[in-house]
């Protein structure tokens, strides 16, 4: 039986952003070394964390599912979301409304196409 989500290990975190950022920051700042290494390793870090994505490149977080599922739950899942948001289900709604669910289901949409891409690679 696997613990809750906060208690499992960690994914090794890669070390080359850290190891980029430390001799950039080395280089830049030549008059105090070892405050540009330090600086560097903070960007690093920062970057191999993958603080700096958008939220576009995960489209499989846009459909509520983990990168392992399977095709048919991809399918569920896009058209369950298609039905709840689909700017027809709300014609007759006001129009800040209707805007929102176009703009849901563009997103939905977008995130449904680069997943099939992603998988044709």
């Amino acid at each position: 039986m696997a613990g809750p989500a906060f208690l499992a290990p960690a994914a090794p975190m890669p070390w080359y952003g850290k190891l980029l950022g430390a001799l950039l920051g080395a280089l830049l700042l030549r008059g105090s070394p070892l405050l540009g290494v330090a600086l560097g390793l903070l960007v690093g870090h920062a970057v191999d964390a993958g603080w700096f994505k958008r939220r576009r490149d995960n489209p499989y977080r846009e459909l509520g599912l983990e990168p392992d599922a399977t095709n048919a739950e991809i399918d569920l899942a896009y058209r369950r979301l298609m039905s709840q948001y689909h700017p027809d289900k709300v014609a007759r709604a006001e129009p800040e409304r209707r805007r929102a669910a176009e703009r849901k289901a563009s997103q939905i949409n977008a995130a449904y196409d680069r997943i099939q891409r992603l998988r044709r690679r």
